[in-house]
């Protein structure tokens, strides 16, 4: 069994530790987080695992790999523990707010040679998949253009947003990096404007809830990334690959695939309600992923680079925003 240590015990900790304590190759031994509150209570009893502090987990020999999924401030401080104590690391996005410690901690897992992930669950997403696959297949010709609209059901409250680095960081970055999975070759240009409609609690912080993100890549290439903070449907992920054969679509999942058929029209399920029930294949496979990467080095979709250059992307589109301007992009572009 691979011994693991998750560090959170929010939301995103949650998730990857119910998902490493099912694992049948795991065993979940600790999980680490300062607050004291019922939701780490119950997942420390649903999991079998041990409160402990980083420093007991970088110390103990028998861990093999951690799962970084606490605040997203204490991420590169615990993906560079990780590295130096020689463990394995599956790390959530984003590395840091800070672009200059994304270079540091991306150079310091690369220099230490451990095996290392990054949570781009969609990467691992059964329809996004079968999406990318037919496009490597070559049945669908030359990918020619991406569109892929990202909505929450509802805006955040300021205080998550003012800690989350603003809209493109927390959200479209998921986006940016579907984008380069799909396109498989250099950006050339970033485009971005944005706007707050929906929440002026976001605006009060100078957040904006509604952005545009155009990709312009080397060859002419365009990905097209429309992103909100509200989806009056309810959470709204879809995506359209236009290419010189086929058009390739992804939709919303649906909570049931009933339809119900009347006279007057048909009646359909509504979207999943949010990213943790609409991805929870994805972050089952991501653990897989984990798993057979630290047993047998197979190499994961999403990898520290992928984090850093899906970053990049962010940071220009965000310098984007603030000109008015498109920002020509190349591979030693830096914020």
């Amino acid at each position: 069994m691979i011994e693991l240590a998750v560090f959170g015990a929010g939301r995103m900790g949650q998730i990857h530790a119910r998902n490493a304590a099912l694992h049948p190759g795991l065993n979940l031994k600790f999980i680490a987080d300062p607050i004291d509150s019922p939701a780490r209570d119950a997942l420390l009893a649903m999991t079998g695992a041990t409160l402990a502090t980083p420093e007991e987990i970088f110390a103990d020999p028998a861990i093999a790999g951690v799962v970084v999924a606490s605040s997203t401030d204490s991420h590169a401080e615990l993906i560079r523990a990780a590295a130096e104590a020689g463990k394995a690391v599956f790390a959530d996005k984003p590395i840091s707010l800070d672009f200059a410690a994304v270079l540091e901690v991306a150079a310091a897992v690369e220099a230490a040679g451990v095996p290392s992930m990054l949570g781009f669950q969609r990467r691992y997403d059964a329809p996004f998949r079968a999406l990318k696959q037919r496009i490597d297949s070559g049945a669908s010709g030359r990918l020619e253009t991406v569109l892929m609209q990202s909505r929450d059901p509802s805006p955040p409250p300021a205080s998550y947003a003012r800690s989350s680095g603003g809209f493109f960081r927390d959200s479209a970055i998921h986006d940016m990096d579907m984008a380069r999975y799909l396109l498989e070759e250099p950006v050339a240009r970033v485009w971005a404007t944005g706007s707050c409609l929906v929440s002026e609690e976001l605006g009060a912080i100078g957040d904006i809830d509604t952005g545009m993100i155009a990709l312009t890549t080397v060859s002419g290439r365009i990905a097209t990334l429309m992103n909100s903070r509200r989806g009056p449907m309810g959470y709204d992920q879809r995506l359209e690959a236009f290419c010189a054969a086929e058009v390739l679509s992804v939709g919303n999942q649906r909570l049931s695939p009933l339809a119900i058929s009347a006279p007057d029209g048909e009646t359909l399920q509504p979207p999943m309600n949010y990213f943790p029930a609409r991805f929870a294949q994805a972050y089952a496979d991501e653990m897989d992923a984990f798993a057979r990467l630290i047993a047998e080095g197979t190499p994961p979709l999403a990898t520290m680079a992928d984090g850093l250059e899906a970053q990049r992307l962010v940071e220009a589109a965000i310098r984007s925003l603030e000109t008015g301007l498109p920002v020509d992009f190349a591979p030693d572009w830096r914020p």
